[in-house]
């Protein structure tokens, strides 16, 4: 198996951060220095910074996946230097591994956050090839226009690019507290706020309610978690599938 491939799996991080590991030669295989696309055997023994990982290479485990329902105010980061609440801080222990967040939800947004032990797992979720879309329940203040919301789904240029919502729905609400519901193929930083900024409407709440086909459970209250089971996660697993061409975002 690729070293990059069996660190993600034990949960050690992502295989981008793995290959970013590497490339620094802060993992070491049986005393050497790792280098990218490096295979390993059951009997190779892997440090990483300095610490011994047991990959367990050829067991059939079940990612363990779970489901947070992250209030606003809450970061997705284990380091902070203004000491605030992670959600890491939330999220229950684990052996043998870490958990790794699928994709970010900033300060002051809330909703669904996934995290899995699994970086294999992690990395599908979050790639384009595999067309995970993303929704929001969104408040604006102020009247969207017809064209703006025309606009929005067509595309607005952002800094980093072009961005269209997939879908755009009113959802209720009047005057300062409208609601809407969109949809997104992808997750950069703060785009769907910075979308409405860029036709001229503030979004004063944002919060996810789905992720692929992972919906952010009624019951669920803020600050809670929910462990997917075994059937659960044997469906997510089989509902991934590359697309033959992947949405454009």
């Amino acid at each position: 198996m690729k070293l990059q491939k069996a660190l993600a799996d034990a949960g050690q991080g992502s295989r981008r951060e793995v290959e970013q590991w590497i490339s620094e030669g802060r993992v070491i295989v049986n005393g050497e220095a790792a280098h990218l696309g490096q295979r390993i055997g059951p009997h190779d023994k892997v440090r990483v910074n300095g610490r011994l990982v047991q990959l367990h290479l050829g067991w059939s485990r079940l990612p363990r996946v779970l489901l947070y329902h992250k209030p606003e105010g809450e970061i997705v980061s284990r380091d902070d230097p203004e000491g605030r609440v992670s959600v890491f801080e939330r999220f229950p222990r684990i052996r043998g591994g870490r958990w790794i967040t699928v994709g970010r939800l900033d300060l002051n947004s809330c909703g669904l956050l996934v995290a899995t032990n699994s970086g294999e797992l992690a990395n599908k979720l979050m790639h384009p090839r595999y067309g995970i879309d993303r929704e929001y329940a969104v408040r604006i203040l102020g009247e969207l226009s017809d064209e703006a919301m025309q606009k929005l789904k067509d595309g607005v240029e952002l800094e980093d690019g072009l961005a269209r919502f997939t879908r755009l729905e009113e959802a209720g609400g009047e005057g300062a507290n409208r609601w809407l519901r969109v949809t997104l193929g992808e997750g950069r930083n703060r785009e769907v706020r910075r979308m409405f900024e860029a036709v001229g409407v503030t979004v004063s709440r944002l919060m996810r309610v789905r992720y692929g086909p992972l919906v952010l459970p009624p019951q669920l209250k803020r600050g809670q978690c929910r462990e997917l089971g075994e059937q659960e996660t044997k469906a997510l697993l089989a509902s991934l599938k590359p697309q033959k061409n992947p949405r454009n975002p």
